[in-house]
C-alpha cells in the first residue's frame, strides 16, 4: 500500500508581481517549488509524488526536478482552470491504482507553501489512517463579524480554523468524492471541502503552523525570505 503526495504548482505569479509562476521564484538558496519536493523526498512516509503545473511550465518544472535530484516524483499532470480541477486531475491520474488497492492514502500539498514541515506532514497522514483526513489548521483570532439583516453581530469564534496544507485522506473514499463532485460539476475551495461535502469521511484537525505560510502577495516574499534561512531539510533550525 502506497502514499502518494499531490503537489499542486500550477498557479502563477499575477499577485506577487511577477511575470513567472511564484513557485519558480528564488527562495534563499534553491526555487520555492523546491522546498515542498525536498520534504517530501525526505519523507520515509511518502512513496511516490505526482505534480501539478500549466503546461507551459513543464520545461521549468522538469529542470527543477533533475537540479533537485528528487527519487519519488512519477508524474507530471496538466492542472485545470481551478485549482479543484488540479486537484482532480491529478487524483484522476492514479484512480487504477487506488481502484486496484495499491494506493491507501493521498496527500495534497500546496507549492506554494514552502514551509511544510515533515512533523506536519507525518501528523497530518496519522491523523488520515486514524479517522479517514488529517488537515492542519491555525485558531482563528477574533473579533469576527456576523451581518444578519441590518445588524452586524460578534460571531463565536473558538472552534474556527484557518486550514492549511498538506492535507491527506484515505484514498478509496477520496477519489469517490471528487468522481461524486464531477458527477455533480462541484467544486470545493480545498480538498476538505470535497472530501466533507462528498463522503462520510470525519476530516481531523492537527495543529498548524503559522510559518507554514502560502506565499500570494508581494508582502508573502519579503516574510518567506526571513523564513528561508532558518528552514532546511523539512525542520526548522533551533
Amino acid at each position: 500500500m502506497a502514499t502518494v503526495a499531490i503537489v499542486l504548482a500550477g498557479g502563477s505569479g499575477s499577485r506577487v508581481q511577477r511575470d513567472v509562476n511564484k513557485v519558480f521564484l528564488p527562495l534563499g538558496d534553491r526555487e520555492m517549488l523546491a522546498y515542498s519536493l525536498d520534504t517530501m523526498d525526505r519523507s520515509p512516509l511518502v512513496d511516490e509524488v505526482i505534480l501539478v503545473v500549466r503546461d507551459e511550465d513543464r520545461p521549468l518544472a522538469e529542470r527543477l526536478v533533475t537540479e533537485a535530484g528528487s527519487t519519488k516524483l512519477v508524474a507530471v499532470v496538466t492542472g485545470g482552470e481551478s485549482r479543484h480541477q488540479s486537484e482532480w486531475n491529478a487524483i484522476a491520474s492514479v484512480a487504477d491504482e487506488i481502484d486496484g488497492g495499491r494506493v491507501d492514502i493521498v496527500v495534497i500539498h500546496d507549492g506554494a507553501r514552502p514551509f511544510m514541515t515533515a512533523e506536519i506532514l507525518a501528523a497530518t497522514i496519522a491523523a488520515a489512517r486514524r479517522s479517514g483526513g488529517g488537515v492542519p489548521g491555525l485558531a482563528i483570532e477574533g473579533p469576527i463579524y456576523e451581518r444578519r439583516g441590518e445588524s452586524v453581530l460578534v460571531a463565536p469564534h473558538g472552534k474556527l480554523r484557518r486550514m492549511q496544507t498538506p492535507q491527506a485522506f484515505q484514498a478509496a473514499p477520496l477519489l469517490a468524492a471528487y468522481r461524486a463532485a464531477e458527477a455533480e460539476n462541484s467544486e470545493g475551495v480545498d480538498t476538505a471541502a470535497t472530501a466533507s461535502r462528498h463522503s462520510d469521511m470525519s476530516v481531523e484537525v492537527v495543529p498548524g503552523d503559522p510559518r507554514n505560510i502560502k506565499v500570494t502577495y508581494v508582502e508573502d516574499i519579503f516574510r518567506a525570505e526571513e523564513y528561508a534561512a532558518s528552514f532546511s531539510r523539512g525542520a526548522w533550525a533551533g
